[in-house]
């Protein structure tokens, strides 16, 4: 586990809290209202988020001198990402947000892992397409403003020319290049979701809880979605 701080805290500072469990390194950070990041903690889960989330949020919340009461909103990645993982992030990040009362904010992890590689590299987040496995054998790819797409095998990745592939826990999977982008884009995860969460937080843009999903590339067999269809999976009833 890694955990870094950028500043002390008074005790009275009112801050947001941020989680991302999409990928197989667990984030959590805390952020300022404006989205400044101030303190981030990093881990590889494995099959153990429900053990180890909530006690990282509490050392975080700790090492930061910040109480639990002094959060005034919660940032969650939504994903595409896996069903263990997810459920555990997101069920944490909404029983934070109405145990205090707070508002919180959805945001597609993909998006935040384009943003972050954006602002990295300097390349425009419009060109990079976002590879995140979905499964042993299946990729899911995502792209600012469309829908994620589910290429199944090794169906071909669809770039144009000016097109960067970003290539998250796919290593062995995707070419060494994207991977290594993509692990430049999760250096940068909890930053650009701080910086998008307290955006949309400040603009009065939070989500309802009862309406907040995320967005699964792999269900458990006979978990069905609200539409009564097993979202992202090959091989399932």
């Amino acid at each position: 586990m890694t955990a870094t701080s950028s500043r002390p805290s008074d005790g009275r500072r009112r801050a947001l809290l941020v989680i991302d469990t999409a990928t197989s390194r667990v984030v959590a950070g805390v952020a300022s209202p404006d989205g400044a990041l101030e303190g981030l903690t990093t881990w590889q889960a494995g099959h153990r988020h429900g053990e180890t989330l909530l006690p990282a949020i509490g050392r975080l919340l700790g090492e930061a001198n910040l109480r639990r009461s002094r959060l005034a909103g919660v940032i969650v990645g939504t994903g595409p990402g896996a069903f263990t993982g997810l459920r555990v992030g997101i069920a944490t990040a909404k029983g934070v947000a109405r145990g205090l009362g707070v508002p919180i904010v959805g945001v597609s992890t993909s998006t935040a892992l384009a943003t972050a590689l954006s602002a990295r590299d300097g390349i425009a987040a419009e060109r990079i397409v976002v590879l995140l496995p979905a499964g042993p054998s299946d990729r899911v790819m995502c792209r600012l403003g469309e829908p994620p797409r589910l290429l199944v095998g090794d169906t071909g990745v669809d770039v144009g020319p000016a097109d960067v592939v970003c290539a998250v826990d796919l290593e062995g999977r995707s070419p060494v290049d994207a991977v290594e982008r993509g692990e430049r884009a999760r250096d940068g995860l909890g930053r650009a979701l701080a910086n998008i969460g307290a955006r949309r937080l400040a603009a009065g843009d939070a989500d309802d809880l009862a309406t907040l999903v995320p967005e699964y590339v792999t269900l458990p067999r006979g978990v069905r979605t609200a539409m009564d269809e097993v979202a992202w999976s090959r091989g399932h009833p």
